[in-house]
């Protein structure tokens, strides 16, 4: 005598999934589930933020430390008025993602201090009230605050003599030595780098110019450092952000404050972002169009027998 025909198991339905016998439901939502997986890994997630001078102190850093909301001195009161706060609390990511090593080809003369974008672009502003670091010929200790060390090369130039300070930034207006060329790493213990740069005889206002290229991505960041050469001149002194206050912005920050950024697709990033290689979740990702695939195929399958009269 054959056996009773025995109805398949209905489990409850859920949002936005009717309700299924059992084995046609389970492939219902790991097809949901792997289109769900697919879409959280295509979502952008935060740029990476790398760092900026701190001695000689950078603009943007020595207008973060005066405080995004209430800065002290006009020219970053003028910064604020005109791009709002959230320049400064991004103050460590001034970059080019594709720079790869044609910064000069790239970044037209008037923006060198903003890398030639808007976001930035009161960074170029030419005044000679930006807070100025007291430097002599000679050697000096140069310190840089990174939140995401690289391996890179950091170029730092200094303006000719004879420099105005009150006309745009133009690349013939640095030096084509640099003053300090300094190999970066990946690892950086104490949250800088520290090398020395060599000076050259000078008076007066001028500008330092730094560009980090990276070695393990097209990206490159820049900075602008005011000093003031000789004794007598009138220049308030800049101050780097404390560690206090860079933690203190961070939840204020649009932009992740460690990681790599610039060189990678979405699917890497995220990968990064949730601890797991490019690899492991491009696999995972595969595996789930395969399961989503089949899970579609076998609710087909199903339809089709229910509507043949065929027993699941």
């Amino acid at each position: 005598m054959p056996a009773p025909h025995m109805p398949a198991p209905h489990l409850p339905a859920l949002p936005g999934i009717p309700a299924l016998p059992a084995l046609r439901r389970a492939a219902a939502i790991g097809a949901a589930g792997a289109a769900s997986l697919m879409l959280v890994a295509l979502t952008p997630v935060p740029a990476s933020a790398h760092g900026a001078l701190s001695s000689p102190v950078s603009r943007i850093s020595a207008c973060y430390a005066q405080g995004p909301e209430h800065p002290q001195s006009q020219v970053c009161k003028d910064l604020v008025a005109m791009s709002g706060t959230q320049p400064l609390y991004d103050w460590n990511e001034v970059n080019i993602a594709n720079a790869d090593g044609h910064s000069r080809e790239i970044i037209p003369d008037g923006k060198l201090c903003s890398a030639n974008r808007d976001k930035y672009k009161a960074l170029d502003m030419a005044r000679t009230d930006w807070r100025a670091t007291s430097v002599a010929p000679g050697a000096f200790n140069v310190g840089f605050r990174v939140t995401a060390p690289h391996r890179g090369v950091m170029t730092l130039y200094i303006t000719k003599a004879g420099y105005d300070p009150t006309q745009p930034l133009k690349w013939s207006d640095l030096d084509t030595t640099p003053i300090a060329t300094y190999t970066t790493t990946a690892s950086a213990p104490s949250g800088y780098y520290n090398f020395t740069a060599t000076l050259p005889s000078r008076s007066g206002r001028h500008l330092i110019y730094q560009v980090w290229q990276r070695t393990d991505s097209p990206e490159a960041f820049y900075g602008c450092s005011d000093v003031v050469f000789g004794q007598g001149t009138a220049a308030a002194a800049p101050a780097a952000p404390s560690d206090q206050q860079i933690a203190a912005g961070v939840s204020r920050s649009t932009v992740s404050h460690h990681g790599h950024g610039g060189d990678t697709s979405l699917v890497t990033r995220n990968a990064a972002a949730s601890g797991r290689t490019a690899g492991t979740l491009t696999t995972a990702l595969g595996g789930s169009a395969v399961l989503a695939a089949g899970a579609v195929g076998m609710i087909l399958r199903g339809r089709r027998r229910t509507a043949s009269g065929t027993k699941a």
